[in-house]
């Protein structure tokens, strides 16, 4: 099997601030390191919707940072679609897309199109193809009102331009970190059959999702792994991870 995510003991240290005696000068404090993910190891096939469970402060998130480039490892090796995130950034780049579920990069005082479309300069796309591809984005997830400021949409269309964003070069992987954070259940439930017929089921894009949802993680993949105090704890096909915590 092909594998688009390969992660072989991922480690991260942060000082926790912990037990530091504020009595001291700050040239005698030695802050207490702690591991946020912790010898971390799995695999992701090509085309699989793969899922990241655990509660808030597992680690889900720094996982995903240091698989998208966005903060280095402290130990430990993973490649993304087959590049060395150490050392082809640059490449992984070009073919991942990462979606929040805390959205704060986008321009609030320009319209939504406005931002897909400075966006769609960073990725370097055509400007010819910017126009078409935007339209067809706003069409498929349903953004009615694109030439609205991006301060004045719902937090449900914010998270649809949000995808709309990682979207526009076609990536082959994409990584979402708790996407359905904040939306009502109806938006929800709108944008799970999205990710699940549409990315993972009709593109076959390999989606990594992070959430403690354990019925969203049930509902849009075929594995997952339990993450917990930045350790996996079972990983495997999603139905007997999860049926691991009942």
């Amino acid at each position: 099997m092909d594998y688009a995510i390969e992660v072989s003991g991922l480690t991260k240290f942060f000082p926790s601030g912990n037990n530091i005696p504020l009595s001291l000068p700050c040239c005698f404090r030695k802050p207490e390191i702690k591991a946020v993910v912790n010898n971390v190891s799995f695999q992701v096939g090509e085309g699989r919707g793969f899922g990241l469970i655990g509660p808030n402060g597992a680690g889900k998130s720094t996982l995903m940072r240091m698989l998208c480039c966005l903060i280095l490892p402290s130990a430990g090796t993973a490649r993304v679609a087959g590049y060395d995130t150490l050392r082809q950034e640059i490449q992984i780049k070009k073919v991942i897309g990462f979606v929040s579920g805390q959205e704060r990069s986008f321009y609030w005082r320009l319209t939504g199109r406005q931002n897909l479309d400075f966006f769609a300069g960073l990725y370097g796309l055509r400007r010819r193809e910017v126009r078409q591809k935007i339209n067809d984005l706003c069409g498929l997830l349903g953004i009615e009102e694109p030439d609205k400021r991006f301060q004045e949409y719902s937090a449900g269309m914010k998270q649809r331009l949000a995808l709309a964003r990682s979207l526009l070069h076609n990536p082959r992987i994409l990584f979402m970190d708790e996407p359905t954070k904040s939306l009502d259940p109806w938006c929800a439930e709108k944008l799970r059959f999205f990710i699940k017929d549409s990315l993972v089921r009709q593109k076959k894009m390999t989606v990594l999702l992070a959430t403690h949802d354990l019925a969203e993680a049930g509902e849009l993949c075929e594995y997952a792994a339990l993450m917990e105090a930045g350790a996996i704890k079972a990983c495997g096909r999603t139905e007997e991870v999860l049926k691991g915590l009942v």
